[in-house]
């Protein structure tokens, strides 16, 4: 006998699927002070991330580059919505417990040169952002592109209805696309997103594959026909996980 599912049930369970995410993203950029890159993530692992936690912001991922040059800590973490992230992070900074593991990493000097903040929307075609770690270690890919004026809903529709499959037949994993929430970082012209690979060598032949098919030149000619989508080649940073990182 099959199991017929009441129509408002179909909607609940359509509605769970089709969930939007609607969550506060914030992609945070540390370039540590020379030779402070480990005390800074030694701080992260015994402190900052278990703070943050309990202030309520989620632990996404975190990575630093593969080439380490520039002594980065790249980051995402979340929150309901705006309000409650900046909530949070104020309750965050205002922990005592915070303020003395600060004072204790900080004896001998700041640990932070520098920071970036870009706070980020998921878009409608972003896999559910969640933790994953699988046992082989890859490699992750943040990648931003920007747009030429008014392109970015073309540029969207191309990730949306082509681009997204295609990496995934490739080999490369979708993890999360994003749009920046300020016009001052993008709003208007920019996707943010991070991929992975199963290696660096592994990732070069990837995108070998995903350019010379035959679907993708197909798309992008079609997306192109009334003009250019980018406004400049996209920016690109290869990472790995950090051992504290929820994403590995």
């Amino acid at each position: 006998m099959k199991r017929i599912i009441p129509f408002f049930a179909f909607l609940i369970l359509a509605a769970g699927v089709f969930a939007e995410d609607t969550r506060c993203y914030e992609l945070r950029i540390y370039t540590a002070a020379e030779g402070k890159l480990e005390a800074l993530n030694a701080r992260f692992r015994d402190h900052t991330c278990a703070l943050f936690e309990k202030h309520g912001l989620t632990n996404i991922g975190y990575w630093v580059p593969l080439d380490a040059k520039d002594n980065r800590l790249i980051y995402v973490i979340s929150s309901p919505n705006r309000a409650a992230h900046a909530k949070s992070f104020e309750a965050f900074l205002n922990d005592p417990d915070w303020k003395k593991a600060y004072a204790a990493s900080t004896k001998n000097g700041r640990l932070v040169a520098k920071i970036e903040s870009t706070f980020l929307s998921a878009v409608d075609y972003s896999p559910a952002v969640k933790a994953i770690t699988t046992k082989a270690i890859r490699v992750f890919e943040l990648r931003t592109y920007v747009t030429a004026e008014n392109r970015l809903k073309n540029l969207h529709a191309r990730f949306r209805d082509h681009t997204c499959a295609l990496f995934e037949k490739h080999g490369m994993s979708n993890i999360a696309y994003w749009t920046p929430m300020d016009a001052n970082k993008g709003k208007a012209n920019t996707l943010t997103y991070i991929i992975s690979h199963k290696s660096k060598k592994q990732a070069g032949k990837n995108w070998q594959g995903f350019i010379g098919d035959a679907d993708w030149k197909k798309a992008r000619a079609a997306s192109v026909k009334d003009g250019k989508i980018l406004a400049q080649r996209p920016a690109s940073t290869y990472m790995k996980a950090v051992d504290y990182s929820p994403i590995k």
